[in-house]
């Protein structure tokens, strides 16, 4: 519904008061975390990620595909995180978690296409000294490690 200004005789749009709409126009503005599962012809799976981490189920769901990798005895894993956008202090505390349960389980995490504010932020908490970080998920594929037994 448009609403013509008593000034300038021009249409507006109405102003919103049903919390309906304004929920609605709220939820354009909200990024949905995408993850692609796929795997390399060397059995390195990779999990493209695409979006925004944030606390909560986003980063439940980061942990799920990890786990679900784990239990079918894929452990050597490159998050793909060219397609993210930002990332809080929760996601980074997913992302060492998920190295932490490859390594436990015999494998290894490797991360591919960190940009900008991903970059600084894995570096500022030093999360690069632990684990791999690559330009593209082929730079992070090469010379990837057989996994070892479990401990």
């Amino acid at each position: 519904m448009k609403v013509r200004s008593r000034r300038s005789g021009r249409k507006h749009p109405a102003p919103l008061r049903d919390p309906i709409q304004i929920s609605l126009l709220e939820g354009l503005n909200t990024v949905i975390l995408e993850i692609t599962k796929g795997q390399l012809k060397d059995g390195i799976a990779v999990l493209t990620l695409r979006g925004s981490i944030h606390t909560g189920p986003d980063c439940r769901r980061v942990e799920q595909e990890v786990d679900d990798l784990v239990r079918g005895n894929q452990t050597r894993a490159i998050l793909d995180l060219t397609g993210i956008t930002h990332i809080d202090s929760a996601a980074i505390g997913t992302v060492v978690r998920c190295y932490s349960k490859l390594k436990n389980a015999g494998g290894m995490l490797r991360l591919a296409g960190c940009n900008g504010m991903i970059d600084s932020s894995l570096k500022l908490t030093k999360v690069d000294k632990v684990i791999g970080i690559f330009p593209t998920v082929s730079a992070a594929a090469e010379d990837f490690p057989l996994p070892d037994s479990p401990a």
